[in-house]
């Protein structure tokens, strides 16, 4: 990686999916006696201009360390965390494996030790509270929320003789069931597109609206088998795999990659952050050629993040000013004019610059009103220990192989029951 003078910005480093790095020290000082911290993130969190910013205000150097997907991201902080070394000043910690982390609480900073309990009011109640572990140290600040709605092809439904317009198709799908049939009805025309991509981000999608549990109970107790939010997704990604309404691709595979340049399907559940991986991946040549509708059934929400300063570090009191200048409201709102990362501050979800944003790219989208508004009234649904990795044994692995006709039905449930008990003993 190039360093260059504090005041500049350093390159970030990109980790391509499937190769995890052995860290080495993280964070440090250099000759002249500066501060030089580290910050590991994944995906697109729409830092640059933000590092950039708080290297000129500070004099501190930031090294942004990006890993491809959360997959490796996850993996990465986990092998970490375990061996006691090799973590940034400042990583990013993804909701799904939240809970597992506090199991590791004392190998983070108390921000509340650094000023970080005067930021409480700007967050919505229920991000500030997660960021708790149970003794109420506070161990991370919220970054962004996910929201939910759908992204889709206006060419495709247009030759499909579907509604095109956001608000018709809105009110076409209001319960997924109706979504289904709408897919029916794009499947049986002569659009030479899959109607959706996969079933693995809907199954994700219909159990984030449940409001309450999804794989665990609130004890930490597996409950897939008696759990409603998994039945419901399994009953209406089930009738998607019968009527063969999707490309079987594999959620952030190069095939689904491929497949979002190509233009091989035509829908998508889209939570805020996954508008700039179809920007990116469909490129300019799609622009204007995608829309943003509303989600079937009652919003929800899906993705989000922390940002944490572990133990690790040796410059605690400039890693908890670079967390708290990043989710801040001011660094929530360069987040999201960045990337579309929804704001988990209160003050920004309300703020014109957001409620009034449109997005060119997706044919003039108000997407700031589509997901803030449901971002306002939004319940978090419990994880549990273990979510993140149930969530990819049963939707990444099990549904999947239902999809691509490896199992019937019964077959994937089982393996999904199976390897659900297996992570969960």
């Amino acid at each position: 990686m190039q360093g260059r003078a504090h005041g500049a910005r350093r390159a970030a480093a990109i980790v391509s999916s499937g190769l995890l790095l052995t860290a080495t020290s993280a964070c440090g000082t250099s000759d002249d006696g500066d501060v030089e911290l580290v910050i590991e993130t994944f995906g697109t969190f729409g830092y640059e201009e933000l590092l950039e910013q708080f290297e000129e205000e500070t004099g501190i150097t930031v090294e942004e360390r990006v890993y491809g997907e959360v997959e490796d991201w996850n993996e990465q902080l986990t092998q970490n965390l375990a061996a006691g070394d090799g973590l940034g000043d400042v990583v990013a910690i993804e909701e799904g494996i939240l809970l597992d982390v506090m199991q590791s609480g004392d190998s983070f900073h108390d921000l509340y030790e650094y000023g970080a309990g005067d930021m409480e009011e700007s967050f919505l109640d229920w991000k500030w509270d997660m960021g708790h572990t149970p003794d109420g140290k506070l161990l991370g600040l919220g970054t962004d929320i996910g929201g939910m709605a759908v992204c889709y092809r206006t060419d495709y439904y247009e030759e499909a003789g579907l509604p095109s317009d956001r608000e018709e198709l809105s009110a076409e799908w209001e319960t997924w069931e109706d979504f289904v049939e709408v897919g029916i009805e794009f499947s049986e025309s002569d659009v030479d597109a899959s109607f959706a991509d996969t079933t693995s981000e809907f199954s994700n999608a219909i159990m984030r609206q449940s409001g309450d549990v999804m794989f665990f109970n609130e004890d930490n107790e597996l409950i897939i088998e008696e759990s409603e939010s998994v039945e419901h997704a399994w009953d209406i990604t089930g009738q998607m795999i019968e009527n063969d309404l999707t490309a079987e691709l594999e959620m952030w595979s190069d095939d689904w990659t491929a497949a979002i340049q190509e233009g091989a399907f035509a829908t998508m559940p889209c939570p805020a952050w996954m508008l700039g991986q179809i920007e990116e991946n469909a490129g300019e040549d799609s622009a204007g050629l995608w829309d943003v509708a509303e989600v079937p059934g009652n919003g929800g929400n899906w993705g989000g993040s922390w940002l944490g300063v572990p133990t690790q570090t040796d410059h605690p009191e400039e890693a908890a000013e670079l967390a708290q200048f990043l989710t801040s409201p001011e660094g929530h709102l360069s987040a999201w004019e960045a990337r579309n990362n929804l704001p988990s501050s209160v003050e920004t979800l309300e703020s014109e610059a957001v409620q009034e944003h449109t997005n060119e790219y997706f044919n003039d989208a108000p997407v700031g009103e589509i997901y803030a508004e449901g971002a306002l009234e939004l319940e978090p649904v419990y994880f549990g220990l273990n979510h993140f990795a149930v969530q990819q044994a049963t939707n990444a692995e099990a549904l999947l192989s239902w999809e691509q006709g490896q199992a019937d039905r019964e077959e994937a449930w089982e393996q999904a029951v199976s390897e659900a008990e297996r992570i969960a003993e």
